[in-house]
């Protein structure tokens, strides 16, 4: 299947090709013949599956072929509106619709906070058929009556699951209500569907399509994932000898805190790595610098906390390192979903220290998928990582039963290589029809193969 095919209109079709875009992802294609046939839509996919050109496309292809009834001097308002949970996303949708919508006379504006509302009012003042937005600076506007909502066509709600984790369900219900309820396209876009989006949708959509191309807590085939095990006080060298293997590599960094970030970023300029941080405590003018530089490659590392990666989308991003594991496994999707985008190859890594095993253990189980362990030379860590009696992603075993350990010391043999692959299973293995059982009680000796059982 082709663009051509979905029924997209020429201007668009011209401006996929230029951007070098010939075969459609499976969320568009099931979502953009819908769309254009005006449904209500509940989608699931995950970032980095292409739906943003899933709504904006028919978005962008109604308002260029639809007059808005328009009063004689009576204000343009808005006719769409796409509703988004970060600054960065609704920065990068905008720019992304502009793309698509290059040869099309479509006015837009991105209405979000931590700047100024100044260039904000101008261009509400001077008329939009479409706004990006974030809830809570929206909620503002509203609140001044700078914008009216009155006209609104299309409405998008563009990664919901992460609009609703961030607490932002009462303000969307509040922009709900200003808008009209007949004669309304409703999208919804989210990774998951909870209780509270699929009563959301329930009370505001009409009779939805449901599409779902990625299961939950799926990631692409083509990423790689690998974790060194590290003392903590030696992940950032670690992350310094990773890094300056290629120093042009451009890897985004993911920090579990806004301090940690400015202090591994600034570690790593004084190390000689071009890099910039980004966080919530950044002004948006200094966020749109780095998340630019980077995309630009002007700097080739980007270290960020999962709330502001959101919305960094670049094409054929080789390599996601996380620094700190996350502590909600659900959070590693979100984070190594930056690379490996639209069959693009990609590595997540991750430097893992003891007292994190059980942050790996739980994504290994989420995954439902191994994960090669090294130990990279010179860096083993002096406190082997302990996983109780399973290694990571294996289920406890029944009863409490544990493989018994042998009495007096036990001597080892050491691979020849320090860096040779060990996995860490997503689940025990088959072996003669019959599960093994047990695991090792205590910690993995560093440099061995180690099965996990």
């Amino acid at each position: 299947m082709t663009f051509e095919t979905l029924g997209l209109a020429p201007a668009l079709l011209r401006a996929l090709d230029e951007q070098g875009y010939t075969q459609p992802t499976p969320i568009q294609e099931q979502a953009i013949p819908l769309a254009l046939e005006g449904h209500d839509l509940l989608a699931g996919a995950q970032t980095g599956t292409g739906k943003t050109a899933a709504f904006g496309l028919p978005l962008i292809q109604y308002l260029a072929t639809t007059p808005q009834e328009v009063q004689r001097g009576a204000p343009r308002r808005p006719r769409a509106l796409v509703l988004t949970p970060t600054r960065e996303l609704a920065v990068q949708v905008h720019d992304s619709l502009r793309g698509y919508g290059k040869y099309l006379r479509i006015p837009s504006t991105t209405i979000y906070g931590g700047v100024g509302m100044g260039n904000q009012l101008d261009a509400l003042r001077r008329g939009v058929d479409l706004v990006i937005a974030c809830p809570g600076r929206l909620i503002d506007h509203l609140e001044r009556r700078s914008v009216d909502l009155s006209g609104i066509e299309i409405l998008v709600l563009d990664e919901a699951d992460r609009m609703l984790d961030m607490g932002f369900l009462p303000s969307i219900k509040r922009i709900l209500a200003k808008l009209p309820k007949q004669n309304r396209q409703t999208m919804l876009f989210s990774a998951t569907f909870a209780d509270p989006i699929r009563e959301l949708a329930l009370e505001f959509m009409r009779e939805p399509k449901q599409i779902q191309v990625t299961p939950r807590n799926t990631v692409a085939e083509t990423i790689t994932h690998r974790v060194h095990p590290v003392d903590g006080s030696r992940k950032r060298d670690l992350l310094l000898h990773l890094l300056a293997q290629d120093s042009r590599l451009q890897t985004l960094v993911f920090a579990r805190t806004k301090h940690g970030s400015d202090k591994l970023a600034t570690f790593l300029e004084k190390s000689g790595i071009k890099t910039a941080a980004i966080h919530g405590n950044k002004s948006q003018g200094a966020r749109q610098r780095a998340l630019s530089d980077f995309k630009a490659g002007r700097i080739n590392v980007l270290v960020a906390t999962d709330i502001a990666a959101r919305g960094i989308d670049i094409d054929q991003l080789p390599q996601v390192i996380n620094f700190d594991l996350p502590m909600v496994a659900e959070d590693y999707v979100h984070r190594i979903g930056r690379t490996g985008r639209n069959g693009s190859t990609g590595q997540a890594i991750s430097l893992v220290a003891q007292d994190e095993a059980k942050y790996l253990r739980a994504i290994v189980r989420l995954l439902n998928r191994d994960m090669d362990l090294r130990d990279v030379p010179g860096f083993e860590p002096q406190t082997p990582i302990r996983w109780g009696n399973s290694a990571p992603g294996k289920a406890e075993l029944p009863g409490g039963e544990r493989t018994p350990r042998r009495n007096g010391p036990q001597k080892h043999a050491r691979r020849p290589h320090g860096d040779a692959p060990r996995h860490a299973h997503a689940g025990p293995k088959k072996h003669g029809g019959q599960r093994r059982d047990g695991g090792r009680s205590g910690g993995a000796r560093q440099g061995q193969s180690r099965p996990a059982r």
